[in-house]
């Protein structure tokens, strides 16, 4: 899949996509960081995967993208999307899909290096965050 079938997709295959990528990158940084159990790596996991983790990273990031990136992001986040998790308010919701957007557009199309350090930059930024 080339970069111009990738921009023809919705956003929200990107961000269905991304949902993955992200979730498979934190278990695996807890399974390699840590000796927990399974029902303790998936109660931390959530800190990190969760729609009000993943907004807030995206705020962190906005800084850190370049002018394509923060057109994926708008793109993702002005999606009409009508299903709203039940701990999440409407404004999370919508950047967190952007973040998951963000990174399944990267993954989608093959930019590894960038994905790798859009992916370092918010395991950092949320280890910020979980800290406070």
């Amino acid at each position: 899949m080339d970069e111009i079938e990738v921009n023809q997709m919705s956003p929200l295959v990107w961000a269905y996509v991304g949902d993955s990528v992200y979730e498979q990158y934190i278990r695996n940084y807890l399974v390699t960081n840590t000796k927990f159990k399974p029902h303790k790596l998936h109660v931390e996991a959530t800190k990190f995967v969760k729609a009000s983790a993943q907004s807030k990273i995206l705020q962190c990031l906005e800084n850190d993208l370049i002018k394509d990136e923060k057109e994926v992001v708008r793109r993702t986040r002005n999606t009409k999307n009508h299903h709203l998790p039940k701990n999440s308010n409407v404004q999370e919701y919508m950047y967190a899909t952007a973040f998951e957007g963000l990174i399944g557009y990267l993954h989608l199309t093959k930019k590894k290096d960038r994905l790798e350090e859009i992916l370092k930059l918010s395991l950092k930024y949320i280890l910020e965050i979980n800290k406070e």
